[in-house]
């Protein structure tokens, strides 16, 4: 897991600029500078995400892990299958995006 992703994502908790949950995710893509899913989200709601992201040029990241390992990285002692940055630079977003294609060549 890049180590920026994880940083910016318990920043973002501390500054409650993230969305918790598949569902919410959904509805509040437009909003979101990147959408970061791990291994348990359901392939339709999955497939859903993607789509709306894609159609709302905003970055997706599959996260190498569980929802109960995403949970914990959050903070929470919730199991959270997506989970959507509000606020990111775009330096940040574009060395996110480098490193995790990075992680899925090796």
């Amino acid at each position: 897991m890049a180590k920026l992703l994880e940083k910016m994502i318990k920043d973002s908790m501390e500054d409650d600029k993230c969305i918790l949950g598949a569902k919410e995710v959904l509805g509040s893509i437009k909003n979101s500078k990147l959408v970061v899913m791990s291994e348990s989200v359901k392939k339709n709601l999955l497939e859903k995400i993607k789509d709306n992201a894609k159609n709302s040029k905003v970055s997706t990241i599959n996260f190498k892990g569980s929802s109960v390992e995403l949970g914990r990285l959050c903070g929470t002692q919730f199991r959270i299958s997506a989970l959507s940055l509000k606020t990111l630079s775009e330096a940040n977003l574009k060395s996110i995006l480098k490193e995790a294609e990075q992680e899925s060549q090796q």
